[in-house]
């Protein structure tokens, strides 16, 4: 086994023959861990038996997703995994079952457990050479609280994730860890390496005048109701000259919103209009608030200039583990360059999945492209 990590995927339909497929593209003595990103496509309840079938002795971990990201660039309706080598990552599995309950007791109890396990089998030292991967329901509402809970018990280790999706179809969403799919949960991954990474996110979102004052809003369900006083999906609908009858999530994609919180912009994408012309939100939104609108800028070349900005310090990259926002999906079908994007994707050796939220160091973000670069091992 000359690679750290081995990436590969499946797009048959049927879930055992999927899972084979995959074994058999990972298929090397030191695998110890493997994370997969899939469609809700698939029954669940076969896919898990499935995997564990195939992956008998390998610990493994992921979430269903709203698209893939493969080795060959964006797909639908299959499986990414990511199969990594004992010789240069451990990995560490917590599953968060109740993440409505999830206390600061809890997350500080998740990272010392984290810390005393992967130093007995660490490939160096935690500090500095490890970093936190989530994977969180997307449907949850739990994301804001969740984070910033286990962000404060993290300290210094770098973290980011994605919320798991289901197609966009916004009724059920899973992760999956201890052999099991689970809604309603969280798996949180330590990983442990002697190689180079670095972990960021970007977007290519520049803000306008304009403004929305949230005026009447439920946090907790991140349903807003008022923006500037009136009715929320006509206010907003008035504000891109779009017909509230007209309001998909592509036109949310096209026209998106951002909170300012010192001098960086952070998006808060709108997942659906309500009956009562209430908006709900992918992200917290709270009263008081100001929305910003914001325009679009080039993605690809956006995401480019940033990667290439990081593999100048790591190193051309054995694998970029990417939490793409949906929306960005639906944007990028929009203007016709999905073949585009793929080979971008491709040519930086991304893989990962298309998410209902990313997240970066406690904070649960939208419409932003977000992961990992791995680059060699320290000693190459």
């Amino acid at each position: 086994m000359s690679e750290p990590a081995v990436s590969c995927f499946s797009n048959q339909s049927d879930p055992f023959s999927a899972a084979a497929e995959l074994r058999h593209q990972l298929c090397f003595d030191d695998l110890s861990f493997v994370l997969f990103f899939c469609s809700t496509e698939y029954d669940l309840e076969q896919l898990a038996e499935a995997m564990n079938l195939a992956f008998p002795d390998i610990a493994l971990a992921g979430c269903t997703t709203a698209g893939e990201i493969t080795s060959e660039g964006y797909a639908q309706g299959a499986i990414s995994a990511i199969g990594f080598s004992r010789g240069h990552f451990t990995v560490e599995t917590c599953l968060i079952e109740a993440m409505d309950n999830f206390t600061l007791t809890q997350a500080q109890s998740v990272v010392e457990s984290f810390i005393n396990k992967g130093r007995k089998k660490q490939l160096a030292p935690i500090k500095g050479n490890s970093f936190v991967l989530t994977l969180l329901d997307g449907l949850s509402v739990q994301e804001e609280q969740v984070l910033a809970t286990l962000s404060s018990a993290l300290g210094n280790i770098p973290h980011f994730g994605g919320s798991a999706g289901d197609d966009v179809h916004l009724a059920h969403t899973h992760v999956f860890a201890h052999g099991a799919f689970h809604t309603g949960a969280a798996v949180v991954l330590l990983f442990n390496t002697d190689c180079e990474f670095e972990v960021f996110t970007t977007h290519h979102l520049e803000s306008l005048s304009e403004k929305l004052v949230v005026t009447a809003a439920e946090r907790d369900n991140r349903r807003v109701f008022e923006l500037n006083a009136e009715p929320a999906a006509q206010e907003y609908a008035n504000l891109i000259g779009v017909p509230v009858e007209k309001l998909t999530p592509e036109v949310f994609a096209l026209n998106p919103l951002a909170v300012k919180i010192g001098e960086v912009f952070y998006v808060r994408s709108i997942q659906k209009v309500n009956s009562d012309l209430s908006l709900t939100f992918y992200c917290a939104v709270e009263n008081g608030i100001v929305l910003t609108r914001m325009q679009r800028g080039d993605m690809l070349k956006n995401l480019t200039t940033q990667l290439e900005r990081i593999e100048e310090k790591v190193g051309s990259p054995q694998l970029i583990i990417g939490c793409d926002c949906f929306l960005r999906r639906l944007e990028i079908e929009h203007l016709g360059i999905s073949a585009q994007a793929s080979k971008l994707l491709r040519q930086h050796k991304v893989v990962g999945f298309n998410t209902y939220g990313e997240h970066l160091e406690g904070m649960h973000i939208n419409q932003t492209f977000t992961g990992v670069v791995i680059g060699r091992p320290c000693d190459d």
